[in-house]
């Protein structure tokens, strides 16, 4: 199975934010620039987190981004089911149905895999995501705001 690059991304900015110390929030810039991808797919999946509350937003002077208690406590499993959405490994219906589908087995078997494949990560939690080494590394790769 192969997550997207909407759910890679949002898993690894609520890493990051699960890192945040202090009152010194990084923006979404900021994490777009941390994590060396596009601004506007950072903003993405920073308003679907946030939708999802599991991010919070503050603008202006002080503003940035804050993981919510709900986002550290959150299953990656749940996650990935959310942000992946409804949907089989295999497309068998779709404009060019499969000429097997009515007495194929491939479809059940992957579908079994899907499942224990969220079931392997129901539960960890996004807190435990960046128990060390993953979270001081995560430190490390923050950049630092200019006064």
């Amino acid at each position: 199975m192969r997550l997207t690059r909407f759910t890679d991304l949002a898993l690894r900015v609520l890493m990051r934010l699960a890192v945040t110390k202090g009152e010194d929030l990084p923006t979404t810039r900021e994490v777009a620039e941390t994590m060396q991808v596009p601004y506007t797919h950072t903003a993405k999946a920073v308003a679907r987190l946030k939708h999802l509350g599991l991010v919070e937003t503050r603008r202006g002077r002080g503003g940035g981004l804050t993981l919510t208690p709900a986002g550290r406590a959150a299953s990656v499993g749940t996650l990935v089911r959310e942000l992946e959405g409804p949907g089989d490994v295999v497309e068998c219906e779709g404009d060019t149905p499969c000429p097997l589908r009515s007495a194929c087995r491939l479809r059940g078997a992957l579908r079994r895999a899907q499942e224990a494949f969220y079931a392997t990560l129901d539960p960890v939690t996004v807190a435990e995501l960046v128990d060390s080494p993953t979270g001081p590394l995560l430190l490390g790769l923050s950049p630092t705001r200019s006064a």
